[in-house]
């Protein structure tokens, strides 16, 4: 049997990624109603670099390609992206509707610390030919 911590790593790695990479789409892109590049002009220079960061940042991640220098880099961004733009509005995450860049902040700290957990480009990279899920 497949080790679960190995298996919920992965899963949890992908799916943040994915849902990462579609706050980035909503900057660049206006995906899902976002507010996307306006045409003929451009976004504010920190939003360009957030959408940037978490599109292709969020990619990278749902691959887990580099892993562990891209997380800690989005965890980086989200805990500026929490100070910045969320705690002027409240102390507490709930009051500043800051859940998220906080819990990103922390979910990419993981990866940076604990790396990909198999199953991965990295894992190729490495020479590991199986997957470790």
């Amino acid at each position: 049997m497949r080790n679960a911590g190995q298996i919920t790593h992965v899963l949890l790695r992908i799916v943040a990624g994915f849902l990462f990479m579609q706050h980035g789409g909503q900057k660049l892109f206006g995906w899902y109603g976002g507010i996307g590049i306006p045409e003929g002009g451009s976004l504010p220079p920190l939003m360009m670099v957030a959408g940037v960061l978490e599109t292709f940042g969020g990619l990278a991640i749902m691959l887990g390609l580099f892993t562990r220098p891209v997380a800690f880099i989005l965890s980086g961004e989200m805990a500026v992206a929490y100070f910045k733009a969320h705690l002027p509005n409240g102390l507490l995450p709930l009051q500043n509707h800051g859940e998220a860049p906080a819990l990103f902040s922390f979910i990419f700290l993981f990866f940076a610390g604990n790396g990909d957990g198999g199953f991965s480009i990295d894992a190729m990279l490495r020479g590991e030919r199986k997957p470790r899920v």
